[in-house]
């Protein structure tokens, strides 16, 4: 998995997006300023799946898949951020499970894990 930091912008350029990588190559998501540390949106990708993006407050972007294994809703883009023995998770905000951003490995139940994609902010 690739997680990418922010990088800032010189005033009069042009604003960094966010590409996440899918099955069919990079799909540009957003512009990097629409993002707000700490929370989370939702990213649909063309095979009809989603990811969850994420802008932590260090200025990392990250993605994992939407969809909470446990409820099969696709709501991890509304959970909260946060860290366990400094590993960034998400915890999902039905059954507050924890999800790593960096390998996609639930917390709380190691058999189980959700899609990490690759994020580049250019």
């Amino acid at each position: 998995m690739t997680t990418t930091t922010l990088s800032t912008t010189t005033p009069g350029t042009t604003a960094a997006v966010v590409r996440v990588a899918h099955a069919g190559g990079w799909l540009t998501v957003c512009d990097l300023e629409l993002l707000s540390p700490g929370r989370g949106v939702a990213v649909l990708l063309p095979d009809g799946g989603q990811a969850a993006l994420f802008l932590d407050r260090s200025g990392t972007v990250r993605a994992i898949s939407n969809r909470d294994p446990f409820s099969g809703a696709y709501v991890l883009s509304r959970g909260l951020l946060g860290s366990a023995g400094g590993r960034p998770f998400v915890a999902s905000p039905l059954l507050k499970q924890r999800f790593d951003l960096e390998s996609g490995g639930c917390l709380d139940d190691e058999e189980v894990s959700v899609p990490v994609y690759a994020v580049r902010v250019e």
